[in-house]
C-alpha cells in the first residue's frame, strides 16, 4: 500500500478481466481514490457484451438488452453521463411451436395458445401468476425445474412449453436445472413490464453497450487506474497463502511480475484454477463441480426483416438453434445502414460437434430452417454473417445451488474471485456482473480496514 499527500493509505489492486465485473471493480476503486490496473486478454472491452461494426455501427458479438429491474448498470450508465443515451422499448416476443409462431408476451398471447386445451392454459396461467408474485426463491431450491413443471403446471404444458426450453438452453442437463432458475427468469420478466404496462419493455443504450464499456475504461484511466487490452495474465503469485500479486504479459513484451495488495479475478472458475493452481481442496471442488455451456451464435445481416417479433422461443427439437432475436424489431435499423439484424443462438457443451464447427458450416445448416419461420426467406436475403462463440457462457444451476456456491473471499488472503458462477437466484446477466464487481471492490477496501458506505 502506498500513503498519499494527505496521508491516506492507496491501495493497489490487480484485476483479470476487462468485461462488466472486472470494469465495475476497477470503476468503483478508483472512484474511491485508489489504483487498479486491468488486464484483458482480447484486444476490446466489454467481455460478452462486446461489439464489432456493421454497417457503421457497432453490435454486440452477443445480443444484449435490460430489464426494467436493472438498476445496477442503468444507475452506472447514468454515472457515466450516458443516460439520455438510453431508450426503453416495447418488444414483441414469440414461441414457435408446431410450424407457426404464436404471440407469448403477455397473459391474453397464453390464453390463445391453441397447442394446449384451455383447462391446460388456466394452468399455466395460474401457476405462473403465483410464481410472479412469490419473492422467496428459496422454497424452489431444492427441487428440479422439471419435477415442479410437471407437477404443477401439468406433463402436457411441461412437454409443449417448458422442456424444449429447457433443452434448448441446457442441453443434456435441462432435466438437472433447479427451479430457482425458472422462478427467476419469471419474477425478472415480470419486473420488467413495470406498473401498469401489459407489455414487456426492454433497455439498450443508443450506441451500443460497447461504447458503455468503453467509456467505463476511459473512466478508470481517468481516475488514475489503468486498463490493458490484449493482455495476458500466466498465474496469480502467492507467498505464505497470501496473493502478493500476477505474473502479466502485455502484447508487446514478456512476461513480467506485478505486485498488488489485492486481486480481483473475474474469470470462469475453469480458467481461475489454472491461475491459481494450490487451492484448498474443499475450494477448488466448488469451482470444479460446476458445469458451464458455451454460446454458439451466428449473426445474419439481412436485406430485409425475417419475422415481426424481436424474441422467439423454439420449442421444437427440429430445429437447430434454440432462439431468434432479431435485433432490428427492436433497435432502429438505421443505426445499422438500414440492415436487418438477426441472432441465431444454441447453448452447447464446448466438447460438442456443434461447438466445433465453423460459421460457414452452421450458416448451411441453419439457414434452410428459416423457411419454417418465414416461406419466403431465402439465402439471397443474407448480405453478410457473423459467428462468435463463447466460452463460459452459461453456469449449470442445480438444486441446492446456494450452497455450492465460492466465496468471492477465496481462502487465499487478498485474493477474490466475482464471475458468473455465483451471481444467484438470478440467472447471469450484465447487470448483475456490474452489481457483483462493485460489492466485491468493496468488500476489499473492507477487509482493508476502510469504512465503505
Amino acid at each position: 500500500m502506498e500513503r498519499s499527500a494527505i496521508g491516506r493509505t492507496t491501495m493497489r489492486v490487480g484485476i483479470i478481466g476487462g468485461g462488466a465485473a472486472g470494469l465495475a471493480a476497477a470503476y468503483e476503486l478508483t472512484k474511491r481514490g485508489h489504483y487498479a490496473e486491468v488486464f484483458e486478454r482480447t484486444p476490446f472491452l466489454g467481455g460478452q457484451a462486446s461489439t464489432f461494426p456493421v454497417g457503421g455501427g457497432q453490435l454486440e458479438r452477443g445480443y444484449h438488452h435490460l430489464f426494467v429491474s436493472d438498476v445496477a448498470i442503468t444507475d452506472l450508465i447514468h454515472e457515466l453521463g450516458l443516460g439520455d443515451k438510453l431508450a426503453w422499448l416495447e418488444s414483441k416476443v414469440g414461441l414457435y411451436h408446431g410450424g407457426t409462431i404464436w404471440n407469448f408476451g403477455t397473459p391474453m398471447d397464453l390464453m390463445r395458445f391453441k397447442p394446449l386445451s384451455l383447462l391446460q392454459r388456466i394452468r399455466v396461467g395460474f401457476w405462473t401468476f403465483l410464481l410472479q408474485k412469490t419473492k422467496d426463491w428459496r422454497k424452489f431450491e431444492g427441487v428440479t425445474a422439471r419435477d415442479w413443471l410437471v407437477k404443477h403446471m401439468g406433463a402436457e404444458a411441461y412437454r409443449v412449453i417448458w422442456e424444449p426450453l429447457l433443452r434448448g438452453k441446457f442441453g443434456d442437463y435441462y432435466d438437472q436445472v433447479s427451479m430457482t432458475w425458472i422462478w427467476g427468469k419469471i419474477y425478472l420478466r415480470v419486473a420488467s413490464r413495470g406498473k401498469g404496462m401489459a407489455k414487456e419493455r426492454l433497455g439498450y443504450p443508443m450506441g451500443s453497450f460497447g461504447e458503455v464499456f468503453d467509456v467505463l475504461g476511459e473512466r478508470v484511466s481517468q481516475q488514475g487506474g489503468d486498463v490493458h487490452l490484449s493482455a495476458g495474465v500466466n498465474r496469480v503469485l502467492v507467498e505464505d497463502n497470501n496473493a502478493t500479486g500476477l505474473e502479466v504479459q502485455l502484447s508487446d513484451g514478456e512476461a513480467e511480475p506485478r505486485n498488488y495488495d489485492a486481486i480481483i479475478a473475474t474469470t470462469p472458475s475453469y480458467i481461475f484454477t489454472r491461475l491459481v493452481p494450490d487451492l484448498p481442496d474443499d475450494y477448488h471442488d466448488k469451482l470444479v463441480n460446476v458445469q458451464y455451456l458455451s454460446a454458439v451464435l451466428v449473426i445474419l445481416i439481412l436485406d430485409r426483416p425475417l419475422t415481426d417479433k424481436y424474441w422467439i422461443s423454439i420449442a421444437d427439437h427440429d430445429l437447430p438453434f434454440v432462439g431468434i432475436i432479431e435485433h432490428t424489431n427492436m433497435i432502429d435499423r438505421s443505426l445499422y445502414g438500414g440492415h436487418h439484424i438477426v441472432y441465431l443462438t444454441n447453448y452447447p457443451d464446448r466438447d460438442s460437434e456443434l461447438y466445433q464447427k465453423s460459421a460457414e458450416e452452421l450458416v448451411a445448416e441453419f439457414t434452410p430452417h428459416l423457411r419454417q419461420l418465414n416461406p419466403d426467406f431465402d439465402p439471397s436475403w443474407i448480405l453478410e454473417y457473423h459467428h462468435h462463440k463463447v466460452d463460459g457462457a452459461q453456469p449449470i444451476i442445480g438444486i441446492n445451488y446456494s450452497q455450492r456456491i465460492p466465496d468471492h473471499r477465496t481462502p487465499i488472503k487478498n485474493l477474490y474471485l466475482a464471475n458468473t458462477t455465483q451471481i444467484y437466484p438470478e440467472d447471469r446477466g450484465t447487470n448483475y456482473s456490474v452489481r457483483m464487481g462493485r460489492q466485491v471492490a468493496r468488500m476489499v477496501l473492507e477487509d482493508a480496514g476502510e469504512p465503505v458506505d
